[in-house]
Formats: C-alpha cells, structure tokens, sequence
C-alpha cells in the first residue's frame, strides 16, 4: 500500500514471534507507526531463555557474555558482585558513534528487528527488557543514534548501544506526541524518556548488555527497508522504460514472450512482461508498426535483460534478509541442553555457544550486489532520457530538449545533466564488503561492513529512484508532442496521468527542481505503483 494508507482505526498491530517477520512488517512499523505486539509463545521462548541463563550465574562457571570481559578481555573472569556492572559499563563504553543521527525510520527498523530478535529465545534476556522496547516502540519514543560506528561483526555495536542507552535513563530521545497533537517531536534524556512512557531506568543483569548490542539490527532494518523500496523502484523503472518506447516509437517486440521462453532469467522474464502489460491497447505503438526502423537503441530493446537483471540482484538480498529477519545473530547462543552437538561450555541447565551469526557478510555482499545493479537501472534510465531529449538521436516529432522555441528555452536540458551526475555518484560509491579492518586486539580479526553497506545501497537507491523519475518526467513531456488522438496503453497512460497530477506540461522554461522531486516522491511513496496496480494486471 501507499505510504498514505492506513486503516480508518490505525494500522493493524506487527506480531513479533521471532520466526515470521518479513520486510513489508519492517515498513509498516518504521514508517506507518504500526504497533508491535510479542506473541505468547515467544514470551514463554524470552522466559525459558533467562531461566537458562540465571541456572548459569548460580553454577558460577566462566562463561563468556555472562561473567567474563569482552573481545580481546574474553579470558578475563568478572566477580559475580560486578557482573550487573559489566553489562551498563558495555553499553555505556560501546555508545562511541559517529556521523548523522539515524533518521526516524531508520531507529525504528533497528528497534523492530533488535526485539524481533530477542523473543526468539536464544539470548536470554528478562521479558521486562523487551517489554521496555515494546513500550518505546509504540510510544513512539526515539533513541538517538549514531550511524556510524558498525564494522557488521560482533554486531552492530555502536548503534544499538545507543539505542539501549535509553533503557538505562541514560542517552537521549526523541519523543512524539499522540497522533494527531498538536505539540512537536521533543529531544530529551533518557531518564525523562522513560518517564514519559511510565517506565523506569533498566539496571541490566546478565547477559542483557550484550544482548542487547550483538546482533545485524541496522544491517538488516536497513536492508528490509532497501528491499521493498527497491522492488518498488523496479516498477517504476519498467513503467518508465515502457513510456520511453512508447513516445519514442519504439517497439515492444523485443519483450515479446518467445525471446525470454529461450533465455529465461526470471527476473527478464517479468520486466518484459510488465512492459508488454503497460503498453497494452497502445495506440501510440501500434500506429508505427510497420515503419522503416530494424531496430531500437539497446537502452530500449535491451530493457528486459538489463532490468531483469536487477530483479533478480534485488531478489538475491530480499532471500537473505527474509532469513536474517528470524534470525538469532547474538552471541553467545543460549540453548537447552541437548540442542547442540557438542558443548562447548554451560551448565546442566542450558547449553552456552559462542560463534559468528553477529557477522554480516550474508547481507554485505549482496548489499554492494544491489549497489551495482541499482547503479546498472539507473545508467540505463538516464540514456533512455537521451533519446528523447537530444536534438541529434531523437524522433522527428520530438523537438529538442522537450520544448517548443528550444534555443530561447531550454526545456528538460539540465535535468538529464543532473541525471548524469546521479549515475556518475552511484558509479562511486564503494563496494565496502571487501574492506577488513581488525579490531579488539585482533580478536575480531575479520569484519563484514555490512553496516555500511547498507547505507552505501541506500544512499545509491534514492540516486537511482531520481534518475528514474527524470525519465518518467520527461516521458510525460514527449507525450504531449504525440498525436493527442492515439491513446496510450493501460499502464503508460497512468503512469502519464500520474505524473500530471503533479507537474503540469512544461509550455515555457520553470526551476525543474520541486517538480523532479513531486515525480520522486511518486515513486518513493508507493502512488505510482498503486496507479499501476489499479490499472495493469500483472502476469509473470
């Protein structure tokens, strides 16, 4: 649904169970507010847990996260007088961000998936913990957290620091008054924050600092969010491409069926599909059918491959975080007895393993695979853009750059400039998931940066997503120089009158900007996909 769209009594409560949670739950928490709610099945896995780990603090065995130090101090014992002691000092010393605060939807996609996580019972926290990120969730109380900070191993440390801060009065919040009041989002202390919910300052016990801060939360809330904006940036670009054809005098026949029945890439297979769908009934595309030209520019008749292709790189990451969603990425892992092979330390009341679901590499590297195939969408949108603006590859219909009187005005000329310079950034951005720096004394010798991978994909989607909507801007504009008496096909048609309920026709020169992000946010909120959807049956 549209980002607009909300039940007439608020949107329908996320059930957080630790096994089901999928990337569209993640949109509609961090960016519809709906509320979450722990299943009883999974409070009884939370209880279990610390059952587990209290009958380990009574054995007083060493065991790393409960009584031992951290990282490269993993061989240091903690006296059980001061284990309460080291899970705060962990949040406080790991509170050590840097860069941009997280934005709204971002802490929420964090918090989200951070509780998701603890209720599927292997990190053994008390319930009151995830009932205190329940309650700030809902409340929508905010964190302030730092971006920066994550290597994407032994979680994503810094940031979930800062956002467990909160839970001990300490730290800062952003605070938000009830849905529809009339007072402004406040930033206040920690302590003041839980006070404005009713809840009081947590003082951690064992094992709940580490909890709370290892795990891939960031990387994957900001992966799930990449998922469902880039499959809906995927829509857009087809719908787009199939305009471009469309006002040009292109051809669909390069996305009829029998050309992807002999190659048949899934995601090939569905880009022409949707392109066949959205040029149906086209009467602009049937009044040339049988013109001199052999063939189109390959920005147009290689749509299906190269638009597929992202498809797919953007079905590669959704694979992955779908299972890291319901993942338990902690360490160390609290099981029953019995549940491992092998023990490798614990007491006869649980099973306690330490190993490497915090590291990030199966997101990262799928992260940077989404940077290149984003940066791909986005190269060849701003050719197809080309074609309809430049005076020397043009059809004969078109004037140059879009307008009438072109040389006293210059029409949409800057913008396919600006265009080119977002494919050229997207060009730049780095594939960080071969980066490595060793840290914690060399303990932690090998990291993912999957953090950072998530920003930098990010940072490249909504590059993409406006190149794209340059495209759609345009396409709208070489429409109006099209006979007015052919009619456009089902899904080109509302994909033009979508762009018109926002922009008007360029009839003389105007700042181009407000109305490339009006088009921007058209794709980014979900109408343009709804007014597709309204109108185009899709067949696979």
């Amino acid at each position: 649904m549209s980002d607009s769209q909300k039940q007439d009594d608020g949107p329908t409560p996320v059930e957080l169970d630790g096994e089901t949670l999928t990337p569209e739950d993640v949109v509609r928490v961090a960016r519809h507010d709906a509320p979450v709610a722990v299943t009883d099945d999974a409070r009884q896995r939370v209880r279990d847990a610390r059952d587990r780990v209290e009958g380990i603090v009574e054995s007083g065995e060493a065991v790393y996260g409960i009584n031992t130090g951290f990282g490269d101090l993993v061989d240091t014992r903690i006296p059980p007088e001061q284990v309460d002691e080291l899970q705060t000092n962990l949040i406080r010393s790991h509170a050590a961000g840097a860069g941009r605060e997280l934005d709204r939807e971002e802490v929420r996609a964090l918090m989200v998936t951070r509780i998701n996580a603890l209720v599927k019972g292997y990190s053994g926290v008390r319930e009151v913990v995830v009932d205190h990120l329940v309650t700030l969730l809902n409340e929508r109380v905010h964190p302030v957290v730092k971006s920066r900070g994550s290597l994407g191993a032994s979680g994503d440390l810094a940031p979930l620091a800062h956002m467990a801060l909160v839970l001990l009065g300490e730290g800062e919040a952003d605070v938000e008054p009830d849905p529809g009041g009339d007072s402004l989002t406040e930033r206040v202390s920690g302590q003041e924050a839980l006070a404005s919910v009713d809840r009081d300052p947590l003082t951690l016990r064992a094992k709940e600092g580490l909890a709370l801060i290892n795990g891939t939360q960031l990387s994957v809330g900001l992966a799930a969010l990449l998922v469902v904006d880039a499959e809906r940036l995927c829509e857009a670009a087809d719908a787009a491409g199939a305009l471009t054809i469309e006002v040009t005098m292109g051809t669909t026949a390069a996305c009829d069926a029998a050309i992807q029945r002999v190659r048949p890439h899934v995601g090939q297979t569905v880009s022409a599909s949707r392109v066949k769908a959205h040029c149906d009934g086209s009467e602009i595309v049937e009044s040339h059918r049988n013109c001199d030209r052999v063939q189109d520019a390959y920005s147009l008749r290689c749509l299906p491959q190269v638009h597929g292709a992202v498809r797919d790189a953007v079905q590669h990451l959704r694979e992955a975080v779908e299972v890291e969603l319901n993942s338990a990425t902690d360490n160390p892992l609290v099981f029953p007895v019995g549940e491992v092979d092998r023990r490798s330390s614990g007491t006869d009341a649980a099973d306690v393993v330490s190993g490497g679901n915090f590291h990030g590499e199966p997101l990262a590297l799928r992260l940077d695979y989404l940077v290149s195939a984003l940066t791909e969408l986005a190269a060849i949108s701003e050719r197809r853009t080309d074609r309809m603006l430049n005076p020397n590859v043009q059809e004969s219909h078109l004037p140059p750059f879009l307008t009438p009187e072109s040389g006293v005005r210059s029409g949409y000329m800057i913008a396919q400039y600006t265009a080119a310079s977002l494919v050229s950034e997207c060009r730049t951005v780095g594939r960080v998931s071969v980066d490595n720096t060793p840290v914690s004394g060399n303990q932690e010798d090998h990291v993912s940066m999957s953090a950072t991978a998530a920003h930098a994909a990010r940072r490249t989607l909504r590059n993409a997503r406006q190149v794209v909507a340059v495209e759609l801007l345009c396409g709208a504009q070489a429409a109006e120089f099209v006979d007015p008496d052919l009619d456009h096909g089902v899904g080109t048609g509302a994909a033009y009158r979508a762009v018109r309920e926002v922009v008007p026709p360029l009839d003389d020169d105007r700042p181009l900007a407000p109305e490339m992000e009006a088009v921007d946010a058209l794709v980014a909120t979900g109408a343009l996909q709804q007014a597709l959807d309204e109108n185009v049956e899709k067949t696979e």
